[in-house]
């Protein structure tokens, strides 16, 4: 497959905020968890001071988007109150938000009135794993907001996902569902969108491996792909290894993801996906 069959050179924009994050090029998003039981142990903050050090880190290592969850949604993670999860969110967002203007802020949640609420204190995206189905109530609310909306194909909840997922044809049922959600998201009046095919949520490594491949299927679809590969079990399994172990191995699917149109990396480790977005885009010049 040819650098040209990929959408590496759409002009995408997303603007928020009176601010305009231009994706010709790919961007890298930096991943912060508020949370105590995020899977990679290294991305987990609970001290302003070291999170605004890390933070700060990553957006001079070339980070576009900073990343903010406040509840984990790995595999067999068990929901917490909206309550605490603002409790944890609001804080640190209010920090990052007053100490780093222009950055792109994401917030990670599937509930409509923390985004909401993030959004009136500076967010500038809403990151849904869920795209609307766990709170029916959060695309009309990111319309009113007027955020770009990330949206996730997800089968499942994650306490459950991970459960023996079955497809037919994995790749034309995320495309299928990412079509029928965007139909949604528009017709509730939303006009800035990203697509998710949600990598490790409800679905087998074989699943990931076939989505990857044949990420480029999702360029019709004609909106900017989001690929968060980072450090997860699809890494981990085939290679026998741990996520402390897998930056080389999230270099190369990124790359892949790249390659195939990726336009947004979802990542821990910011240096290392800028250098390959660099790396791509200087080959297909």
């Amino acid at each position: 497959m040819s650098l040209q069959d990929t959408n590496f050179s759409k002009n995408f924009v997303l603007k928020a905020n009176g601010k305009q994050l231009k994706l010709q090029q790919a961007a890298v998003m930096g991943i912060v968890n508020l949370t105590p039981d995020s899977f990679y142990v290294k991305s987990r903050f609970n001290d302003a001071k070291k999170l605004l050090t890390v933070v700060e880190k990553q957006i001079k290592e070339g980070a576009a988007i900073i990343d903010i969850g406040a509840m984990s949604s790995r595999p067999g993670a068990t929901e917490i109150s909206e309550e605490e999860e603002l409790k944890r969110l609001l804080p640190s967002l209010k920090i990052i938000r007053k100490t780093f203007h222009e950055v792109f802020i994401s917030i990670d949640t599937y509930r409509s009135q923390l985004a909401y609420t993030a959004a009136e204190e500076g967010a500038d995206l809403i990151n849904d794993i869920s795209a609307g189905e766990m709170d029916k109530a959060m695309m009309r609310v990111v319309a009113k907001t007027k955020l770009p909306y990330c949206m996730m194909h997800i089968k499942g909840k994650p306490a459950t996902m991970q459960q023996k997922p079955e497809y037919k044809n994995v790749v034309k049922e995320v495309k299928k569902h990412l079509e029928k959600k965007i139909k949604k998201a528009k017709d509730a009046g939303i006009k800035q969108l990203i697509i998710d095919p949600g990598f490790g949520f409800g679905k087998t490594i074989e699943h990931n491996y076939k989505l990857l491949n044949q990420l480029n299927e999702l360029n019709s679809l004609g909106y900017p792909i989001l690929a968060g590969l980072s450090r997860k079990s699809m890494i981990n399994k085939v290679l026998n290894i741990n996520a402390i172990d897998a930056l080389n191995g999230t270099s190369v699917l990124n790359t892949i993801a790249l390659l195939r149109g990726a336009k947004i990396l979802r990542v821990h480790d910011v240096k290392e996906a800028v250098e390959a977005v660099r790396l791509v885009g200087f080959c297909s010049r």
